[in-house]
């Protein structure tokens, strides 16, 4: 099963939740501007699914996808852009392209998901990278990234997480306390016994939200607002209600996203 799977769908369907991503992105613009947005970036798109989520979502929405690896930008051609009508591929842009360079027209909301940008190791260089952000922003626009941390974040360790057809594994192999670099791996598994894996590696430097806030206040964003993930009352898990705070929780993980104005 593992030789036939395909390692971008079996993503997709593990990690990726794009209807609460867009959801969460109409809410806190909304919030701010007292109107929806139409024109989306989605950096680091890689399948590009939030995008097409986006130009699904209503009529009048445009989305830029933009990411440096050109085979998962094919995959997501063929894919999902391949499954939208055609009026909304006619409303979708794929650029293959660094994200600290690239300078496509001014948008409304810039998104930073997956902790994708914590591949940016070097403070100097996160600062670029926000900066370019803010200057690739409307007048009235937003920014909006996820992080993750926890005490179990600066460990060792595998979780597993059964999905439809097979077992997703998340596996922090390595973390650097002295610099916060950390090494992580997905892999899957499936019923048969067979495995993909380190079907993703992630080579990042774990930053914390204080970090994060500072360095893109350093680039120019004026205000940040913190929204923590609820905890379901019977799972002791995550349940997706992400709230504005200025506390968090101290436990074993957490996911959050920072809204940048």
């Amino acid at each position: 099963m593992a030789a036939r799977a395909d390692r971008h769908a079996l993503y997709e369907q593990a990690v990726q939740g794009p209807e609460a991503e867009v959801g969460f992105i109409d809410r806190v613009y909304k919030k701010s501007y007292g109107r929806v947005p139409t024109l989306l970036r989605e950096d680091f798109c890689g399948t590009s699914i939030a995008a097409c989520e986006w130009v699904r979502r209503r009529r009048g929405n445009r989305a830029i996808g933009v990411d440096l690896d050109s085979q998962v930008l094919e995959w997501a051609e063929g894919h999902n852009i391949a499954s939208l009508t055609a009026d909304q591929r006619s409303r979708i842009t794929l650029l293959n392209e660094d994200v600290l360079q690239v300078r496509p027209e001014p948008v409304q909301v810039i998104t930073a998901m997956n902790f994708s940008y914590m591949t940016f190791k070097e403070r100097s260089v996160l600062r670029s990278y926000f900066r370019q952000v803010r200057e690739g922003l409307q007048p009235e626009g937003l920014f909006i990234c996820d992080c993750y941390g926890g005490t179990e974040a600066q460990d060792t360790i595998e979780e597993d997480r059964a999905c439809d057809g097979f077992t997703y594994i998340w596996e922090q192999a390595d973390f650097n306390p002295v610099t916060n670099e950390t090494l992580c791996h997905i892999h899957f598994t499936f019923p048969d016994g067979s495995k993909m894996k380190r079907a993703f590696t992630y080579d990042w430097r774990l930053w914390s939200i204080a970090e994060i806030r500072e360095i893109a206040h350093e680039a120019g964003f004026s205000q940040s607002t913190v929204y923590w993930e609820g905890t379901d009352s019977d799972t002791d898990e995550g349940n997706g209600v992400f709230r504005p705070t200025t506390k968090g929780e101290v436990c074993a993980g957490w996911v959050s996203y920072i809204v940048f104005e």
